[in-house]
């Protein structure tokens, strides 16, 4: 999704930000006086906040960027941050300031810039932000369709790339309603993991029951590895319906009494917690 910094439309609509075409801009590189080493340009770009890094492999495909007055298509050309002019479609903006959101996704909307279904996504919610005056952001991972809670939204893709980043095994805390008890048997076999029936083992770092009903019951589970519907996935393999599927954690940033669909920025100590 790509949205022109300086001349910002009244209302920040997703079919708009995800059109790279509709956006006369450019990025200028301006940094902090510190040395710079150089980056890709795909990179870079992104690294400033003008876009996401595949919207500017797009815009560089077409032809659109250039650095220092000549067109680049290569997505990997070098740049140095802090001394090379970028443009794209011949027009300059200035760094992006940074942006940091908490929503609290509800259920039934997709986490894409745009949906060719005519689904509701994320940034129908980021249009009552700030009067839609938001510059390009996107969300950090994803929580599918049926699933709710905690998702993060930002400018800042190195930010975004140290939280999802496998190796970082960054806990993230779900309680999930399930259509069954939860005995002691499947809590142990959630933790141990078990092949599910694409055959990819999965597994939970821990589970517990946090209070049960009749018939169904809720349990927290914590993942610190992230695969798509990981938690259900496996519950589909025992045989176990999910009801509810909310994510109120990661690392030890809590959704906490956030109301749903609402959203709000992240203070200093809350950035420095999730990385």
């Amino acid at each position: 999704m790509m949205r022109h910094r300086n001349s910002r439309p009244k209302k920040a609509r997703a079919s708009r930000a995800s059109s790279a075409t509709s956006k006369n801009a450019a990025v200028s590189s301006s940094e902090p006086s510190r040395p710079q080493r150089n980056v890709g340009l795909a990179r870079a770009i992104s690294k400033m906040g003008y876009c996401s890094r595949s919207r500017a492999e797009e815009a560089i495909r077409a032809g659109r960027v250039r650095v220092n007055g000549a067109v680049r298509r290569n997505v990997e050309a070098p740049v140095h941050l802090g001394k090379d002019r970028v443009e794209v479609d011949g027009h300059e903006i200035k760094k992006a300031e940074k942006i940091y959101l908490m929503l609290n996704k509800p259920r039934g909307v997709v986490t894409t810039a745009s949906d060719e279904r005519g689904r509701e996504t994320i940034y129908s919610f980021l249009e009552k932000y700030k009067d839609g005056s938001l510059d390009w952001v996107a969300p950090v991972g994803r929580l599918d369709k049926a699933s709710e809670g905690l998702l993060l939204i930002t400018n800042d893709s190195e930010w975004a790339a140290k939280i999802t980043a496998p190796e970082t095994h960054l806990d993230k805390t779900y309680h999930v309603q399930i259509g069954a008890q939860a005995t002691s048997g499947m809590i142990e076999k959630l933790q141990q993991g078990f092949t599910v029936q694409d055959g990819e083992f999965l597994r939970v770092k821990s589970a517990g029951v946090i209070r049960s009903g009749e018939q169904n019951c809720w349990v927290e589970i914590v993942l610190d590895e992230g695969r798509n519907r990981h938690i259900r996935r496996m519950f589909e393999t025992i045989g176990v319906e999910v009801l509810r599927l909310i994510r109120v954690a990661i690392g030890a940033l809590k959704l906490g009494d956030l109301p749903k669909g609402e959203v709000r920025a992240l203070s200093e100590r809350e950035k420095a917690v999730v990385v």
